[in-house]
């Protein structure tokens, strides 16, 4: 039996397979329409053998999902016989027989308040989901297409939701509401939120076993003090204490918190003001520039990847220069922030793209955080890769670079939940 799992984001569609009584990891692909309406490339990756790429038309994304899952089914898999791969695919909802997948786990941005924990799929499920989609429009939609594409495609199997809010769902109101008119929390549900937080909860339970506390079931016993940063291109830190978040740096919305690829993170709402009065700019036109315009893209004028404005600046890039100065800046001193709020610093934990690879940034975060006890170990930092704690023997808090597994995490708790429903 198999495990498929689906992170459907806004214009693309991760999904993975595997093992369901050992979690060994089969096979992982890539839907992604690269702004094109009705085509989409397809690109799966057994763990063991070449990855193979199709282009297919498909107008949504329950074409694009039921496509990716017939190619699983006509892949010749690790120790399986008998599947082809060079019949032409077919976009029409099957039953997929070669495969024996008993739950399918789908990641979800947001839950709102009502969902804190992972849950199963069923229609009443999925009319909550739908009330909330207005607090996620682009990303809540495509989910939803997502799990009818699997329910339509394997009707028999059990359908689990984790959502990325939920690992939040248990901070205190001093850490949640904002300090605006309490009616605004009352009757429009505004308050922080929290994101990533199926990566938070990995790291949380990894870092936990790198540091020799595994987080044992339901127990209160402490496992420690963590921030982890959890950097890509769009990228939150977590403070999580004895396991349980305390806060995030998202918000009510993922805009909040960070520097960001394209996004501005953290403002004075005064200057969003300023420049609507005195500049003419409309909410559409402040939408698209601290979303799309604004971030490293902004300051670098180069990209809004990490890698590339790395390699403006070490050509000299003045402006490059100082986008990573500002963002290495701003996760230090949210860092620091954050650790204020656990009474300290057990472990730094470092994730995402830009978290586990890039050098520099791990080390301009750490200097300076000295007074809090953390010591990266320059040789270390440059030549170990996650998993890997790059802490200096004497640090009081270790640094650990870790790969996140998202899609691991929502495997395990999908199985659990398959496991906790069987007769």
């Amino acid at each position: 039996m198999e495990i498929l799992v689906i992170n459907a984001g806004s214009s693309s569609v991760k999904f993975s397979l595997f093992d369901f009584d050992s979690l060994r990891p089969i096979a992982r692909g890539l839907l992604d329409w690269a702004g094109d309406a009705r085509r989409t490339t397809v690109t799966l990756t057994p763990q063991s053998g070449q990855a193979i790429r199709r282009e297919l038309d498909a107008p949504d994304y329950h074409a694009g999902v039921v496509a990716a899952m017939r190619l699983l089914a006509e892949l010749p898999l690790a120790g399986e016989k008998g599947r082809t791969s060079g019949r032409p695919l077919d976009i029409r909802p099957l039953d997929i027989r070669p495969l024996n997948i008993r739950v399918v786990g789908h990641r979800l941005i947001h839950g709102g308040e009502k969902i804190r924990r992972p849950v199963r799929i069923d229609e009443a499920m999925k009319e909550t989901i739908r009330g909330v989609a207005h607090l996620a429009p682009l990303h809540i939609p495509a989910g939803l297409q997502a799990i009818r594409a699997a329910e339509d495609a394997l009707p028999d199997a059990m359908q689990v939701g984790l959502f990325d809010t939920a690992f939040f769902g248990d901070i205190p109101p001093c850490a949640y509401l904002y300090p605006v008119p309490y009616a605004w929390y009352e009757d429009w549900g505004i308050r922080r939120f929290g994101f990533h937080g199926t990566s938070h909860a990995y790291c949380t339970a990894r870092a936990a076993e790198m540091l020799g506390s595994a987080i044992p079931d339901g127990s209160d016993e402490p496992v420690g003090r963590l921030v982890i940063c959890h950097l890509g291109q769009g990228g939150s830190a977590a403070a999580v204490r004895n396991g349980t978040a305390v806060t995030n740096t998202m918000g009510f919305t993922p805009l909040e918190g960070f520097m960001m690829g394209t996004r501005s993170g953290t403002l004075d709402p005064g200057l969003l003001l300023y420049v609507q009065r005195k500049h003419g700019l409309s909410v559409d036109q402040l939408d698209d520039i601290l979303h799309h315009r604004s971030g490293l893209l902004g300051i670098s004028g180069v990209s809004s990847d990490f890698r590339q404005v790395e390699a403006a600046a070490a050509e000299g890039h003045q402006r490059a220069r100082l986008a990573l100065d500002v963002y290495a800046y701003r996760v230090r001193a949210m860092v620091g922030a954050l650790a204020v709020t656990i009474g300290g610093i057990d472990a730094l934990v470092f994730t995402g793209g830009i978290g586990e690879n890039s050098v520099w940034l791990r080390r301009q975060v750490c200097r300076g955080l000295e007074c809090l006890g953390v010591e990266l170990d320059d040789d270390l930092n440059a030549t170990l890769s996650p998993d890997a704690d790059l802490a200096t023997p004497g640090s009081t808090a270790r640094v650990l670079a870790i790969h996140t597994r998202e899609d691991l995490m929502i495997a395990r708790e999908a199985r659990r939940m398959a496991r906790d429903e069987t007769p």
